[in-house]
């Protein structure tokens, strides 16, 4: 929280503890598991899926490499079934693998006799197959919808007509629309029954608004921290995010929308831990105009917060500020959560 004397103007730096998430992602954690077989070949399309395009086109490029080194082993094992090919030479045998799987067929080597043009079969029919399957996957890589929503690195803790709204920002870094956009967030908590069984118990963190028709440059998300919402406590929310944080807290966020450009519904989805909350701060401006009149995003200041002034920062903690009144916040808390457009 900005403590009195602090320059509410200047940002505030990276929160510590936590490693930045790149955008869409869903965080730096990583979940063990013990007791699960691992069997990929029960499941090779996901598998293959779920690689990166590095490991994809390694997968690849092994795949290739082992199936022509089988069969040049078996061109090897009789010799003389290639022509052309030097007695005994497996890199003559290796190289008419590859013309063959390829469909390739230079002329300098063919197969001379019958188990020859047998095993040529078998590849060339096993080349096809493996290219139709290679085409697929690719074609499946590319085709797969993805979304570019920016999600800030941390959020805020911050007053709204004199109530405390828990704030997220996106940003759509395609630039191009996403009509129906819905954002969900969910609190995921460890709770102990009174049969003494422990269970992550999952929380719904309702929006002010959680739906926007088009989501074109930014979004501001809030949450109004009331009783009923998992952030509020009588005695302030110092103490409610101390609760939370001895039930080992996680918010996880998950944007859905029809994208215009590709015509398909899309989803991005973030993870943000108590650590990545900031109390009393607001989000730094980043929309504006250039000199033009035009629209302008700084995405350079997009995960910037700035400290509240002490007396904005004491109605956090539900001491009210002169001026401000708790009970009006209803109407105009949801107006304020829009999609941010410059001022002219």
């Amino acid at each position: 929280m900005a403590e009195p004397g602090t320059n509410p103007g200047a940002p505030l730096g990276p929160a510590p503890g936590r490693a930045p998430v790149r955008p869409g992602g869903t965080g730096p954690q990583k979940i063990k598991t013990l007791g699960v077989q691992r069997a990929p070949h029960k499941d090779a399309y996901h598998f293959v899926l779920a690689r990166g395009w590095l490991a994809f086109c390694a997968l690849i490029g092994l795949v290739f490499v082992t199936a022509n080194v089988v069969f040049a082993a078996l061109y090897a094992a009789r010799p003389g079934c290639i022509a052309n090919a030097r007695p005994g030479s497996f890199e003559d045998a290796f190289y008419f693998s590859i013309q063959t799987i390829a469909t390739i067929g230079y002329g300098g080597m063919y197969p001379a006799t019958r188990y020859g043009h047998v095993l040529v079969a078998i590849e060339a029919m096993c080349g096809i197959l493996g290219l139709a399957v290679i085409t697929g996957l690719t074609y499946a890589r590319f085709s797969r919808p993805t979304a570019r929503v920016l999600f800030s690195k941390r959020a805020t803790i911050t007053p709204r007509d004199g109530v405390p709204h828990l704030m997220f920002r996106m940003a759509n870094w395609r630039r191009n629309r996403i009509v129906e956009a819905r954002l969900s967030v969910t609190m995921l908590v460890t709770e102990v029954t009174t049969e003494g069984e422990t269970l992550r118990r999952q929380l719904d963190v309702p929006m002010v608004r959680e739906r926007t028709a088009v989501f074109f440059l930014t979004w501001s998300a809030m949450h109004r921290i009331e009783p009923g919402s998992p952030f509020y406590s009588p005695e302030g929310i110092d103490r409610g995010l101390a609760e939370l944080r001895a039930r080992r807290a996680e918010l996880y966020l998950s944007l859905m929308g029809f994208d215009e450009t590709i015509g398909q519904t899309i989803h991005a989805r973030y993870e943000y831990g108590l650590d990545d909350i900031v109390v009393g701060a607001r989000f730094a401006d980043v929309l504006g105009t250039d000199a033009g009149g035009g629209p302008l995003i700084d995405y350079r200041k997009f995960h910037d917060v700035v400290p509240l002034s002490a007396e904005l920062a004491a109605v956090v903690n539900g001491k009210p500020a002169s001026g401000l009144s708790a009970g009006a916040g209803n109407g105009a808390a949801g107006a304020g959560e829009r999609q941010q457009r410059p001022k002219p």
